[in-house]
């Protein structure tokens, strides 16, 4: 389903989910510091926050997207948006028939024509309608930083271009992903970002047809940044050829390493179709109907191995990077592409991740077909000779029936202590549930430890732990919902693994009743016990060219947005009774006794603690 089509759903979904149903009994000891709608973007995701409250902040439907009608459309596009408005409007919030079909094809488009172009180009991006990639590319995400309350969020312009390949002077072409994983304590922005999309010269086929093809340079690649995105510099991957490779980083500790994956390895499969020269891409026949470019543009996945690395130096213009292995050593005769990731990294190098692994965790000398259908959440670290070693923190392994790679687990963050989170999966149950696990034990001591959280069946992921033992994350607080169309209702959750008696708890029963922010995901935590998350606000509608939407007596439209917004602790708060829980929401998890609410109180500020996917 198309980007537009999924905000109009998830509009629907969420104002179904209205928070004048939901009444709790709890403490307010946390403020909302909400980080306001940036300009020009529909819907804002917090992110991870350093230690000065700075945070990461992605965005999403961006208002006047830059649709390049002239000269890439023809009279065959402009009639099927002027189809599929006609016969779907009736599905979408806020729009209608095309309603100047002239200016549209003359590239003026009024805003409700242009929310139609908009979803054409989304739809002829699959590989379905667009294999050779002859129409523009839509990602329409926003990489921003949050200095600060007071302070809006501004976009950071990290890969993307003007059409023109010009560096971000006029309009950009909005076909990067772009997401900023970060800001260390020192102040270095950190992340990963695409190249742009860009329109090749005009190509002329066998037929004498003349096409335009659509080339980017590089898909994922790693970038730091010393000065707020004023400067980008790349952190280039290991294996570069036939497409720029792939990097990542997610995560940095104080000292400037960061971890995340890098293409270490060319897929033996991919190299030979590229120097094929009968039916692949060095096949004249090929190359008289698309550019070798595209030919290989077409393959990009599954091109290369990516493993974790490390990316040292970061106050350099040139990293130097370590790979950090794998969980297990395939068979010399095994090709397949083997792979870890590193999400985290502590203060004392120790990084947390996922890695493929063996179905059976024993194997030590594996078969060349050796079966593999898992990956598990890992810890990257030094032995005692100093050599990389990759752990699964003894957890059982599972065997999926299936050829496709399932995540069992996954680790997201470790603190300074050496307190790991992540999720993992309830072997009984098969649900995902929300994990710790103690790193500083010896190796073959290390356990993951499933608290217990809402109910047995809610899905729950832990994103971060600071220094104290706090856990943030997102877990599913609805036992059962009224469609199988709507998935069911999730909350951020804050859990003090430092408490006598700990417990799970609602993140929005901290905050003052009748709050008008239902907080879905608590995605980071510092050490001054400030939360970064997600949550549903009510605000003002704004149509694809970002002017308000309306009522007949003037007044503008209320919807349900998306916002990133901190959750600030309040000194003293004190339990407040708001009155009864919804029957639907299950509270097993959240009650407040007295040792609940001493641990409340030490995350507020009374204890501090000694550090951070």
């Amino acid at each position: 389903m198309k980007q537009f089509a999924k905000n109009i759903l998830v509009l629907a979904v969420t104002s179904a989910l209205s928070l004048s149903v939901l009444s709790f009994s709890h403490a307010a000891t946390y403020k909302v510091v909400d980080k306001g709608s940036a300009e020009n973007i529909g819907y804002t995701y917090g992110g991870k926050q350093n230690i000065h409250g700075v945070m990461a902040v992605s965005g999403s439907n961006s208002y006047n997207f830059p649709v390049q009608f002239i000269p890439y459309f023809d009279e065959n596009d402009f009639n099927q948006i002027q189809y599929n408005a006609l016969v779907q409007h009736d599905y979408y919030f806020g729009l209608e028939p095309i309603e100047d079909f002239e200016a549209l094809k003359a590239g003026n488009p009024t805003a409700n024509d242009l929310a139609w172009s908009k979803m054409y180009l989304q739809e002829m991006n699959t590989s379905v309608s667009n294999p050779n990639f002859e129409y523009q590319m839509v990602a329409d995400t926003a990489a921003m930083i949050n200095l600060g309350e007071g302070h809006t969020s501004t976009e950071i312009c990290v890969f993307d271009t003007d059409f023109d390949g010009s560096p971000c002077t006029g309009i950009i072409t909005r076909s990067t992903v772009s997401v900023i994983e970060g800001i260390s304590d020192k102040g270095i922005t950190f992340g990963t970002a695409s190249a742009p999309y860009l329109p090749m010269p005009e190509f002329t086929d066998s037929a004498g047809t003349v096409r335009t093809f659509w080339l980017r340079e590089h898909g994922q690649r790693g970038f730091f940044s010393p000065d707020n995105g004023a400067t980008i510099y790349p952190v280039p991957p290991i294996e570069t050829q036939y497409g720029g490779g792939i990097s990542a980083v997610f995560d940095m500790n104080a000292e400037g390493t960061a971890v995340g994956y890098s293409s270490y390895k060319l897929s033996k499969n991919r190299e030979d179709y590229i120097n094929d020269a009968d039916g692949g891409c060095a096949d004249p026949a090929i190359l008289a109907n698309i550019p070798e470019e595209i030919c290989i543009q077409k393959i990009q996945r599954n091109m290369y191995y990516i493993q974790a690395f490390k990316a040292r130096a970061l106050d350099s213009d040139t990293p130097e990077t370590e790979l950090l292995g794998l969980l297990i050593e395939p068979h010399a005769d095994d090709d397949r592409a083997f792979s870890s990731q590193a999400l985290a990294i502590n203060n004392n190098d120790i990084a947390v991740g996922y890695a493929h692994g063996w179905d059976d965790a024993d194997v030590v000398t594996p078969a060349s077909n050796e079966r593999m259908t898992g990956s598990y959440a890992v810890i990257f670290k030094k032995d005692e000779n100093g050599n990389n070693v990759v752990l699964d923190f003894n957890q059982p392994h599972y065997y999926f029936g299936s050829g496709n790679v399932y995540p069992f687990s996954r680790a997201h963050d470790i603190n300074d202590n050496g307190l790991a989170v992540g999720y993992t999966r309830n072997t009984e149950t098969f649900v995902k549930k929300f994990f710790y696990v103690d790193t500083t034990l010896p190796d073959n001591e290390m356990k993951t430890v499933m608290p217990k959280d809402f109910f047995t069946t809610s899905v729950s992921t832990a994103f971060g732990v600071n220094n104290a033992g706090v856990i943030v994350g997102e877990a599913q607080i609805e036992t059962h919902n009224e469609s199988s169309q709507n998935p069911r209702r999730t909350a951020g959750f804050i859990y003090d693994t430092a408490s006598d008696s700990p417990v799970i708890i609602d993140v929005n029963t901290l905050l003052e009743c009748k709050s008008k922010y239902n907080i879905l995901k608590a995605n980071d935590i510092n050490d001054a016990g400030q939360i970064s998350a997600t949550a549903i606000v009510k605000s003002a509608s704004y149509d694809a060219k970002g002017e308000p939407i309306l009522d007949d007596s003037g007044e503008p439209i209320m919807i349900d947005v998306v916002r990133a917004v901190l959750l600030e602790p309040i000194p003293g708060g004190e339990v407040e009774d708001c009155g009864d829980v919804e029957d639907k929401v299950e509270r097993q998890g959240a009650s407040f006794g007295g040792m609940v609410l001493f641990s409340l109180l030490a995350v507020f500020g009374l204890r501090r603690r000694s550090f951070k996917r």
